[in-house]
């Protein structure tokens, strides 16, 4: 008596046919190169065999840090890539901007960040141009400069808690430098004392808004983060209270700071302004200090004159 199911069909213990190919496959013989063979390699079959050896051998001279004889290898590469191969193109401008940056030419890093802006179509592409812009305001110790490039990439991606974690210890790093600067100046006039002064407690509040708001986001992401990812954020949660406690605001100060920061922070609008990858056309980015500086500056004048 057989059991259901328990039976197996005859065609599958029966041998495979062989099959017979139409069309015999011809020899694959892989191609076998030495190492660093683009150094000297000139003999190019056509323009896109020499682009690509080009941008090996300028890839070779960064890693070696050779950046000048790098530079005249990516332009070379440059002058071959195709009009319609805009990804090649901002890797090879980008590449250059670097070699630039690594020279000390910090003017004509700029101009080629500059050219990359104009090209791009996308937050990801202006992503990456600030990115680029940042990393050369810090290579010339350009502070003022990198908080600009970090209040940009704040807003257009105002969800990013490590954004914001940056922006907050430049203000710091700025915070420490103008109070070297005000011990040193103790011969100036009362007039322009009391104006240092006043910019270090702007300087030292915004300072604590972007730490406040990294704080928020990362409150609100460890909920679906593990491993490694949320040791990093317990972490720096960790350094951003150590940091709000040198900084030695008033509470009622850092209530209306968590307040006004906290705003816009529920899933369904973070989910809404989500601006990864859209397009830049028609794309409207909130400007940083109309978005939250000048709105929390106003609360905190509001909260005086209540006080009074």
């Amino acid at each position: 008596m057989e059991i259901l199911g328990s039976t197996f069909d005859d065609s599958v213990f029966e041998q495979s046919r062989s099959r017979v190919s139409s069309t015999a496959l011809p020899a694959y013989k892989p191609k076998s190169c030495e190492p660093e063979w683009f150094c000297h390699y000139e003999r190019f079959e056509d323009d896109l065999d020499e682009q690509k050896t080009m941008k090996f051998r300028a890839d070779l001279k960064y890693r070696r840090k050779q950046y000048q004889g790098a530079i005249d290898d990516y332009r070379a590469c440059l002058s071959l890539v195709p009009n319609g191969n805009l990804s090649l193109k901002r890797d090879v401008l980008e590449s250059i901007a670097r070699c630039y940056s690594h020279l000390g030419l910090r003017e004509r890093a700029l101009e080629t960040c500059e050219k990359l802006r104009k090209e791009a179509t996308n937050t990801c592409h202006l992503t990456c141009v600030l990115q680029l812009e940042l990393t050369i305001h810090e290579g010339c110790g350009n502070l003022k400069k990198s908080i600009s490039s970090l209040q940009h990439l704040c807003s257009i991606h105002p969800f990013n808690p490590w954004h914001w974690l940056k922006l907050a210890t430049s203000h710091q790093s700025l915070l420490e430098s103008s109070t070297c600067l005000e011990n040193l100046n103790h011969i100036l006039e009362p007039q322009a004392l009391i104006q240092q002064q006043e910019e270090r407690k702007l300087t030292q509040l915004k300072a604590s808004m972007c730490f406040v708001r990294t704080r928020l986001l990362i409150e609100i992401l460890r909920t679906q983060q593990f491993s490694f990812v949320l040791e990093k954020s317990k972490r720096a949660l960790k350094e951003i209270e150590e940091s709000l406690q040198r900084l030695q605001l008033e509470e009622e100060t850092l209530r209306i700071i968590s307040e006004v920061m906290a705003e816009d922070l529920n899933p369904e609008k973070m989910r809404e302004e989500n601006q990864d990858g859209e397009s830049l056309s028609g794309l409207s980015i909130k400007d940083f200090e109309e978005r939250w500086w000048n709105k929390l500056h106003v609360c905190l004048l509001t909260n005086r004159f209540i006080q009074r």
